[in-house]
């Protein structure tokens, strides 16, 4: 997602550029074709809310910013309610395509181990969560910091005709979202407390994958946990988290409440697959196959793919990176993406837009300075060049965006009838707040620059 972003980026501003891919000439543990910007995780690049949400903010500083990855997903979009999803074969295939034939990008493929050669003197290493060991024993060499890494989780994805709608409906959680699809773009599986229990108990007792006594230590980043993890905290958790019923009236039986539902997103514009929202596992695939088909409605289900599980490795980048995301130690190097301690597909993509724009400005001889902290860009540029918590127990750790990496700002205590803003009225107006900012700075960011 940031190298592909990066070097569209870069040729759009007139750089020629040459994408390295390693795949298929080495494969990753998770992914599963040779395409450039194929998404592992999921399919959904979350909240589209440019108002009060922070990634749909993020969303729409980078279509200011002329970004391929936003472009082509508003293209491939499938139905999400309040959230934005594409297909993701049709994006990776239309994001392969695009670079592909750009007179300016050269594809490359094969693997670059170790660092790359010193006459190369402009270099944006965007290698995403599954850095190859040689590169990354080799960054850790140059700047003698250690290894940060944690693990990642892959949810199954279920043909959408072996799902029994007898039991199960179509439902965004609050009936959120502005069309019909919107409205139904999630299949929801009723539980009753006995066999939301069950469930619970087999996962505990479901056989795990086992990991490398080098793993055994790696945290799990905490916006994307296993299931079996989740529920390892405490009977409740599950139906508090991916699974809680709120918002939810089952159409085959209004008048019973679930007591937890199983909810699962279109994942490709056909909407013949749908992925389990919240289903990261380490399951054995036996033992997948197996409890996930006790849940009402999935009795058939039929699985393109089975969940996993993989480590990714990040950077301790406010010690290594400067604010135009280059190696302290060797400048020439930027890196971008999840392997500088961001998490998200969009978040990723946005930070190799970044290290593109200040690699082609750089190449052009022209300034470029990080965008205010006020925007998302600028916010999420902070936390990963020292924004984190400083002192002798704070570590560096990978975040999504949100608000909280934004500056504050006053919002009015009454509205104009003269009425008190409160809670969650209050929360609500700080947010838009926020966003009513962050455009009107990156606007002007966007426009101080000489655009590519």
């Amino acid at each position: 997602m940031a190298g592909s972003e990066a070097a569209w980026q870069l040729a759009s501003a007139g750089v020629p550029v040459i994408l390295h891919e390693m795949r298929p000439v080495r494969k990753t543990e998770a992914h599963q074709t040779d395409g450039l910007a194929e998404l592992v995780c999921s399919n959904s690049f979350r909240s589209d809310d440019a108002q009060n949400n922070a990634v749909g903010l993020l969303h729409e500083e980078m279509r200011r910013a002329n970004s391929l990855v936003m472009a082509i997903g508003d293209k491939v979009q499938v139905p999400a309610g309040g959230a934005m999803a594409v297909d993701r074969d049709a994006f990776s295939q239309a994001v392969t395509k695009t670079l592909t034939e750009h007179p300016l990008v050269t594809i490359e493929r094969g693997e670059i181990t170790g660092l790359p050669p010193e006459d190369w003197d402009s270099v944006i290493i965007a290698t995403g969560p599954l850095t190859s060991p040689s590169l990354a024993k080799a960054v850790l060499d140059l700047t003698g910091e250690d290894s940060l890494a944690f693990f990642d989780a892959i949810a199954p994805i279920i043909e959408r005709d072996s799902i029994n709608m007898d039991i199960a409906w179509m439902q965004s959680r609050y009936d959120k979202g502005e069309t019909e699809a919107d409205k139904a773009a999630y299949i929801n599986c009723p539980m009753d407390q006995a066999q939301y229990e069950g469930f619970v108990r087999a996962l505990l007792d479901g056989p795990k994958t086992e990991f490398k006594d080098w793993e055994k230590d790696t945290p799990y980043f905490e916006a994307c946990l296993p299931i079996e993890v989740m529920a390892e905290r405490g009977p409740e958790t599950l139906r508090h988290g991916p699974m809680k019923p709120r918002g939810l009236t089952n159409r085959h039986n209004p008048d019973v409440k679930p007591y937890a539902v199983v909810q699962l997103r279109q994942d490709n514009q056909l909407g013949t697959l749908f992925n389990m929202v919240g289903f990261q596992t380490k399951l054995k695939y036996g033992a997948q196959s197996e409890i996930f088909r006790t849940i009402p409605g999935l009795e058939g289900a039929k699985f393109a793919r089975l969940g996993g599980i993989h480590r990714n490795t990040f950077l301790n980048s406010p010690k290594l990176l400067d604010h135009q995301l280059r190696l302290t130690s060797r400048p020439a190097l930027r890196f971008a993406g999840q392997v500088i301690g961001v998490e998200g597909y969009v978040e990723s993509a946005a930070m190799g837009l970044m290290a593109g724009r200040f690699a082609a400005a750089e190449r052009l001889g022209r300034t470029l300075s990080p965008p205010p902290e006020t925007t998302a860009f600028g916010a999420l540029i902070r936390h990963v060049t020292g924004g984190h918590l400083s002192g002798p127990k704070a570590s560096f750790q990978p975040m999504n965006v949100n608000f909280g990496l934004f500056p504050d700002i006053e919002v009015p205590l009454k509205t104009e009838d003269g009425k008190r803003i409160r809670g969650k009225e209050k929360s609500v107006a700080r947010k838009r707040a926020m966003s009513a900012r962050a455009l009107s700075d990156i606007d002007a960011w966007l426009s101080g620059q000489q655009k590519p």
